[in-house]
């Protein structure tokens, strides 16, 4: 929405250490999709925090700020979102799969230059951008992956379902990733992706659970006459 009125209750999330980490990344992303210069401080003073996945948030949020405010004519060259989202990075303006590829697994870069590549090989869309995408669940960052998944689920692509099945199965895979996962799979919802989803319902972890819990419901309004008639609706009204 990058509402300015939703920064105070944000504001309040990322500095309540008694929230769950998750709670609060997705707290400090949507303050760096705000974009307010006037945040600066606040994610500074959060960049470092105990919880990697908050910190690693924080970092990338900034270089957001910086790059809102100075971004220029490189603009024009960027690709293109078809998913009309606010990403934490915008895309760079590479389109060699593999350059871009070598770009998001050099974990020498700093991660907001990783992301761009990262959205880069989404809007991309091909084969080969989707299997370099899959390599990304490589990464040591547990965010770096978790957004890796959240991708996919944007992309809602049947060719990204391996990896994603594969994520949600690893049990010693973080908690974070692992729901992403699940949502993405219900975001494609084919039977295969609502099976591996009914394997999880009843998994030790909450956010797990739930959240195959609603990948399911959304598998099934995918897949549901009302859904199929709007979407037949909007190619036709395009």
């Amino acid at each position: 929405m990058q509402d300015k009125n939703a920064i105070p209750i944000l504001r309040s999330v990322l500095e309540d250490k008694t929230q769950d980490p998750i709670v609060r990344h997705e707290a400090g992303e949507a303050l760096g999709a705000i974009g307010d210069p006037d945040l600066k401080m606040l994610l500074e003073k959060y960049q470092h925090d105990p919880a990697v996945e908050v910190a690693e948030t924080c970092q990338i949020a900034l270089q957001r700020l910086h790059w809102v405010a100075n971004k220029g004519s490189e603009d024009t060259n960027l690709s293109k979102s078809r998913y009309e989202s606010v990403d934490p990075a915008p895309p760079s303006i590479e389109d060699n799969v593999e350059k871009l590829q070598q770009t998001m697994m050099d974990e020498t870069k700093p991660l907001f230059d990783r992301y761009r590549a990262m959205f880069s090989l989404r809007n991309l869309g091909t084969t080969e951008s989707i299997n370099a995408l899959g390599q990304g669940f490589k990464a040591s960052s547990a965010l770096f992956r978790h957004e890796v998944a959240f991708i996919f689920g944007q992309m809602q692509d049947e060719r990204s379902v391996p990896y994603l099945k594969q994520t949600l199965e690893d049990v010693t895979e973080h908690e974070m990733v692992r729901h992403e996962a699940a949502e993405a799979l219900g975001s494609i919802a084919t039977d295969e992706c609502a099976e591996v989803l009914k394997k999880y319902l009843n998994d030790p972890r909450p956010v797990v659970r739930e959240s195959c819990e609603v990948a399911l419901d959304m598998s099934e309004y995918e897949n549901s006459p009302e859904f199929q008639y709007a979407n037949t609706l909007l190619t036709v009204q395009s």
